[in-house]
């Protein structure tokens, strides 16, 4: 995998996620749906690439990634837990847990961010504050 600067894993981050929520809808294998994805959101290879990276890392450890979300909701269940902020968390957590390229303060900073861009209004504090439980676990 090539090199790829912060404005560009952002781009990933994004990407992921959108792909991600669509996944959970579709339930279709994400091998057979990233083409026609990547026909509709034209990216630059570093940005696939990253994002395929994401994609393929939360999908193969989602049931723990899942797991580790679940237990660690303040007072939610995991099904009340919307779509877009449940993907925004399985990526920082694939990237915290599997990514040692990735320091825990940016992949939680990144989440945040692109959590404000899709989530709902409160879910930036939301995410932070279950990727912060996460993280003090796992220090």
């Amino acid at each position: 995998m090539s090199v790829v600067s912060p404005k560009m894993r952002r781009s990933a981050r994004e990407r992921a996620v959108q792909f991600l929520f669509g996944l959970d809808f579709t339930e279709y294998n994400w091998h057979d749906a990233i083409e026609d994805f990547w026909h509709v959101n034209q990216s630059r290879p570093g940005v696939k690439d990253y994002a395929e990276t994401l994609i393929g890392g939360v999908i193969e450890h989602r049931p723990k990634l899942d797991e580790l979300i679940a237990a660690n909701l303040d007072k939610w269940t995991p099904d009340r837990v919307g779509r877009v902020e449940r993907n925004v968390m399985r990526v920082a957590l694939f990237e915290i847990l599997y990514r040692p390229d990735v320091p825990r303060a940016v992949a939680i900073n990144e989440a945040i961010e692109v959590a404000k861009r899709y989530g709902a209004d409160d879910s930036a504090r939301f995410i932070n504050g279950v990727l912060d439980r996460i993280k003090e676990q796992n220090e």
